[in-house]
């Protein structure tokens, strides 16, 4: 092959390759100038608006769903008590037991009569109550004819729920005047539960679908309002706190002030735990009821008395209902060490009806009271 031919191909194959490079370049740059203007176009457009309904089901909870995030969702008030009762039913086994088994005998002479009064007693059920129970208990046996522990037990529970007292109203008053909330002021002595009574109240009460405000009147123990503030919090309450020492009567009063802005159901306000032998401190609970009902009337005025105290509990009661017209009781703590009896003391005493006990550690483990349901656990 001559040379003239070699150069051609040569060149040829070069007009080639260069060919195909331009053409590689051109498509590179035009796709270089449509990438451009894509992302000039993304950074110029306006931010596209997210889905509409999307927005407008964040910003609008369902009517069921208006607690704040993070708040607990309390048990319903209905069968707690049941719920509890394997509780009770362990801790007063001894006084259920104890009659029946001793009423179960057959014909009973003194000494057992005797041994029935003690039991009563030791349970803290109290001198008149006992007295009474013993002598219709003598009654019924008698004229029952029949000696069986199921006849015993029979008898002795029908006794028992009638000193309980099924009829007596139990359930809590929030019914204020006017448009106003009801407002609940709880008292006591230091050692008894009464904050955490109030916050676990608080809970019964949101469990019940009702908006609750806090007063944390208890400005004379550092941890009080912080503690009561927890509690709220964890029901998505708000409460309503004074500076350390501050005046617990304009701490109530700011409470209901603020639960009538807010419109809220019921105020709970909880007071110092004051000593009964106290009697400026008892004063001093005067002065809060008496400026709190100037803005909206107290419905009710619940006395939290711990169960395991017996009749030092009843002394306490007898004091608090002379300063406050206690409306009803909290016993707490009847899970441990307490004496059932006291049920029926306290009744008796001050002429109110138990409403709430206490039997256990948990949050939700305070339950309304129920006659019936309390005396079957005593006697299971």
């Amino acid at each position: 092959m001559d040379l003239t031919i070699l150069i051609a191909i040569a060149i040829s194959s070069i007009v080639v390759i260069g060919g195909v490079v331009g053409a590689v370049v051109l498509i590179v740059k035009q796709s270089g100038r449509q990438l451009e203007g894509k992302e000039e176009q993304a950074i110029d457009a306006p931010i596209e608006p997210a889905d509409q309904r999307d927005e407008d089901s964040a910003q609008e909870p369902s009517a069921t769903d208006q607690r704040p995030v993070g708040t607990d969702v309390p048990e319903a008030p209905r069968g707690r008590l049941a719920r509890l009762r394997e509780r009770l039913a362990r801790s007063q086994s001894s006084l259920g037991r104890g009659l029946l088994s001793l009423l179960g005998a057959g014909t009973l002479d003194e000494d057992q009569w005797e041994a029935i009064e003690d039991t009563l007693l030791a349970a803290d059920v109290g001198v008149g109550p006992t007295t009474e129970l013993v002598d219709k208990l003598r009654l019924h046996l008698a004229a029952d004819g029949t000696k069986s522990p199921e006849s015993a037990r029979r008898i002795l529970r029908d006794e028992l729920i009638a000193m309980v007292d099924p009829t007596l109203e139990r359930s809590l008053n929030i019914a204020g005047d006017d448009g106003k909330p009801g407002v609940v002021l709880v008292v006591g002595v230091n050692g008894t539960g009464k904050t955490t009574s109030v916050g676990r109240i608080a809970r019964l009460l949101v469990a019940d679908g009702h908006k609750v405000v806090l007063g944390a009147a208890d400005t004379f123990r550092a941890a009080a309002a912080d503690q009561l503030q927890t509690w709220g919090e964890r029901v998505g309450a708000s409460t309503v706190r004074g500076p350390e020492g501050g005046d617990p009567a304009s701490v109530g009063f700011e409470a209901v002030k603020q639960g009538i802005e807010d419109g809220v159901d019921v105020v709970l306000v909880d007071t110092a735990g004051r000593l009964h032998t106290k009697s400026g401190l008892m004063d001093e609970l005067g002065k809060i009821k008496r400026v709190v009902e100037k803005q909206a009337t107290i419905t009710e005025v619940l006395l939290v008395i711990d169960a395991t105290t017996g009749q030092n509990g009843l002394a306490q009661a007898r004091v608090f209902s002379e300063v406050t017209d206690v409306t009803g009781i909290v016993l707490t703590k009847l899970d441990g060490t307490a004496k059932g009896g006291i049920v029926i003391a306290v009744q008796r005493e001050l002429r109110v009806p138990v409403k709430f006990v206490g039997l256990g550690e948990g949050p939700d483990d305070l339950a309304p009271f129920d006659a019936v349901e309390f005396v079957d656990a005593l006697l299971s």
